[in-house]
């Protein structure tokens, strides 16, 4: 497998090209596996049980405890992209998987409540996503975030485990949000830094054009559809390299509407969703219940089942 370098002088972070490796068959060669892990891609199943990570700790905040893709029999309600990653990965073998994600909280208290917990778990397997919170409300400086982000990586890379990090994606063409692209885009090449300096993975959001789709979106224009985190999970699978049977789902395009029509739609949206969750921030209920972390506890994950005939897709084939 090729993998192309970024940051300059920094240690490469590793990006599989498109297509590296491919065979033409439906099994892809194995991904960027931890050293001692290679394992071998013949056949179907040899693939799949090849795979080297055997607990996942997904750390974060509404994004990875799947707000925006309800589920009654998850935990929390939320089923999201994490727990899919989880739902693959486990599959037919003996697996762990925590969420610690908690919606609404910045990233500097990511860190302080979730980075000590998920050492202690001993994950092979991380997902740090961090930062969306104090961008969109709280005016985060990215190269503040950045510092306090990059010693949290060290301490997870540090351990061996495989760390994925994530880049913020494009707000560029919404009406809301279109002002704090810059950031954003500072804070992107942060993390990808961050991720060269520490080998780390990264899941690019601003990268996946898919999302520009507002089917992918919840209505709150804040946290992705059932068909978003669907997408996000098949993206994360086909960055580490492994197969999976996340069909992808392509959304017929949106009519386009006039801009008056958009306009209502802003006031509407700004009407039920933002101002509400503005008040809720300032003026918290005292009744309001202690947030907690999605599933502290490593477990087999949701919906596991034994391997069945479907077939596995093809890294990267997927959105």
């Amino acid at each position: 497998m090729h993998y192309r370098r970024i940051a300059g002088d920094v240690n490469a972070a590793r990006f599989p090209e498109p297509d590296a490796g491919h065979t033409g068959s439906n099994t892809p060669s194995p991904g960027p596996w931890p050293p001692g892990k290679q394992g071998s891609a013949r056949g179907q199943y040899g693939a799949w049980h090849s795979q080297p990570w055997s607990r996942y700790v997904a750390l974060g905040d509404s994004f990875t405890a799947g707000v925006g893709d309800p589920e009654p029999l998850s935990p929390g309600g939320m089923r999201g992209w994490a727990d899919r990653i989880a739902e693959e990965l486990g599959e037919g073998r003996e697996f762990g998987y925590a969420n610690l994600a908690i919606s609404g909280l910045v990233l500097r208290d990511i860190l302080d409540q979730q980075l000590g917990p998920a050492l202690n778990l001993k994950p092979d397997l991380v997902t740090l996503s961090a930062g969306g919170n104090d961008l969109v409300f709280h005016r985060g400086d990215p190269d503040r975030m950045a510092a306090a982000l990059d010693d949290a990586v060290a301490a997870l890379s540090a351990t061996g485990a495989t760390v994925v990090l994530f880049t913020g994606p494009d707000w560029g063409e919404t009406p809301v949000f279109g002002h704090i692209r810059g950031k954003v885009a500072v804070f992107n090449e942060n993390i990808r830094v961050i991720a060269a300096r520490h080998d780390g993975v990264i899941a690019d959001l601003w990268a996946l054009r898919q999302l520009s789709d507002p089917r992918m979106w919840d209505p709150d224009r804040l946290h992705f559809s059932p068909l978003g985190h669907h997408t996000i999970a098949a993206m994360v699978l086909d960055t580490l390299s492994v197969p999976h049977r996340l069909r992808p789902l392509e959304p017929k395009p949106m009519p386009p509407g006039n801009w008056r029509e958009t306009r209502a739609g802003d006031l509407a949206w700004m009407a039920h969703y933002m101002l509400p969750w503005m008040v809720s921030r300032i003026r918290p209920r005292a009744d309001t219940l202690p947030r907690q972390a999605k599933r502290p506890l490593p477990g087999p994950p949701p919906g596991s089942r034994s391997p069945g005939p479907a077939p596995l897709v093809r890294p990267g084939s997927v959105g």
